[in-house]
């Protein structure tokens, strides 16, 4: 293909397609893949936004009681080797509790608990969603808090696809989901992010009031089939790439990610 035919193909990618072209998404099955998770939220909750206390992770990496029993997933910008973003999908069962149960229980609506009473190996929480500093800044910042980023040599077509850091992220969670058989997910959100999605066509459920819990969050629920159903054709196509992606480099090693 010459470099005439080669830019005119370019020019007629997707987002999603120049997405996938910068970027790999991945469940964590390594101990380094954990590391680079933890790494991105002690940037994004102890850093940034002070969720958590800095002087609780003296080694620079944010980690909880729910990791050992979460699987991990993480995305990870291809030129240069930086992650980009995680989130996690904490498991429970019959005698454990997940996270927003513990915190934010009050403020959930019970019977949507209760329904799966006797079936709580089908649900997970989805949480620690974060995207690295580095690729929220605004088009012409060449520094965030987290230090100059004038030598990653990033292009105008490379910056417009940050935009879809945060929703990838998601999708691969729902993928991991699904592999796992884990497909009724709960999640404690800020109002923005229902909104935000509704956009897409990613439709959550409210199940429960707000709450004051790291600012002001209140309890969702999403049916993993469901949900992906409702989505605008172009994230559906993108998240059956994922799938496939996950099922091919992934297979058999989705349930036991929490223990890397």
């Amino acid at each position: 293909m010459s470099p005439e035919q080669e830019w005119k193909k370019k020019q007629k990618q997707s987002l999603v397609e120049d997405f996938q072209e910068y970027f790999d998404f991945e469940v964590v099955t390594s101990p380094s893949q954990l590391q680079k998770s933890y790494q991105i939220r002690y940037r994004v909750y102890c850093e940034e936004f002070g969720y958590e206390p800095l002087e609780s992770f003296p080694d620079g990496q944010e980690s909880d009681e729910f990791d050992a029993t979460s699987s991990h997933c993480l995305v990870t910008h291809k030129s240069s080797g930086r992650p980009a973003g995680c989130a996690r999908l904490v498991h429970v069962d019959e005698t454990s509790l997940m996270p927003m149960e513990k915190f934010c229980g009050a403020s959930i609506d019970e019977s949507m608990i209760r329904a799966f009473d006797g079936r709580r190996a089908t649900i997970c929480e989805f949480s620690r969603l974060a995207v690295d500093g580095a690729f929220r800044r605004r088009a012409g910042e060449r520094a965030t808090r987290f230090g100059e980023l004038g030598a990653f040599d990033y292009s105008q077509r490379e910056l417009r696809t940050f935009s879809l850091i945060a929703v990838s992220t998601i999708l691969v969670s729902f993928a991991m989901s699904e592999m796992i058989g884990r497909t009724n997910c709960f999640a404690m959100m800020e109002p923005f992010l229902p909104r935000l999605l509704s956009r897409s066509g990613i439709a959550v459920i409210p199940a429960g009031r707000e709450t004051d819990y790291h600012g002001i969050r209140a309890p969702y629920f999403f049916e993993t089939q469901a949900t992906v159903g409702g989505m605008h054709s172009e994230l559906q196509e993108f998240y059956q790439a994922i799938l496939k992606n996950l099922h091919s480099s992934a297979t058999g090693t989705v349930a036991a990610a929490g223990a890397a």
